[in-house]
């Protein structure tokens, strides 16, 4: 059994095509910038079975025709370790794409099993540096180091996201340090997506009496986000092609 937040069921930007979102409930980390905070209790959503979740994805089966599928979210996915390996292979037999947006924190003892499973990953990078990492969510990055790891020895493809906060990993330095952090997975990553902060969850913080943590902190401004954007994605190429040329001169 899952336990289950909500379902999306046009989603045309967490992944290729037109995809049906599961967002699963239950997360460990404690972002400053979250906005959706009723998520992260484990113990609250929706129970469902796996045979529930895959019912409602053949029914969006006729819109997955031109690259979609289904994205399974949250929260944290890999918190459900046993459970959504269940969900992806399931999937599977129907021919759905599975994409699965993850913090790379969860439970790692299904690591290499999901990673080698999935379609595609969304793996979304909260920080470049153990410092700003506990900064942003609370606690050490070791298990996305884990889970980085084990992206080193498959063939999954990565879709690097960051959500970019005014102040905190908004400059160029920024992007190189980030590039740098992801650089020993480059090989998988198809391309960075940078997300612009935005303050949109605020009013749920002050409905559950939650000190919102990042008060006062203006909305991203979306036309810087999209040029540094595009700067990691030009510093990773340039990255790419220095590691093609080292390896032919050896």
């Amino acid at each position: 059994m899952l336990r289950l937040h909500s379902i999306e069921t046009m989603g045309l930007v967490d992944g290729p095509g037109i995809r049906t979102i599961f967002f699963l409930q239950g997360c460990p980390l404690h972002c400053i910038y979250c906005h959706n905070p009723d998520i992260q209790n484990t113990l609250k959503g929706k129970e469902v079975s796996v045979d529930y979740l895959v019912e409602k994805a053949k029914r969006m089966k006729p819109y997955f025709k031109n690259g979609g599928g289904v994205t399974i979210s949250g929260g944290e996915p890999l918190i459900h370790g046993k459970d959504l390996i269940k969900l992806i292979d399931s999937l599977h037999k129907e021919n759905i794409h599975v994409c699965l947006d993850t913090s790379g924190i969860g439970n790692s003892n299904y690591y290499e099993e999901i990673i080698d499973k999935v379609d595609l990953i969304l793996l979304d990078i909260k920080h470049y540096n153990i410092l700003g990492f506990k900064e942003m969510v609370g606690f050490s990055n070791d298990k996305l180091l884990k889970f980085i790891d084990y992206i080193k020895n498959s063939f999954t493809p990565i879709w690097i996201r960051h959500v970019m906060v005014p102040g905190f990993t908004d400059s160029k330095e920024d992007m190189e340090n980030l590039v740098k952090f992801i650089h020993p997975i480059s090989k998988n990553i198809e391309k960075i997506e940078i997300l612009p902060y935005h303050t949109l969850g605020i009013k749920k913080y002050e409905e559950i009496g939650k000190d919102y943590k990042l008060k006062g902190v203006e909305a991203m401004d979306k036309k810087k986000a999209k040029s540094l954007e595009s700067y990691a994605n030009s510093l990773l190429e340039l990255y790419r092609k220095e590691s093609v040329k080292e390896k032919t001169q050896k």
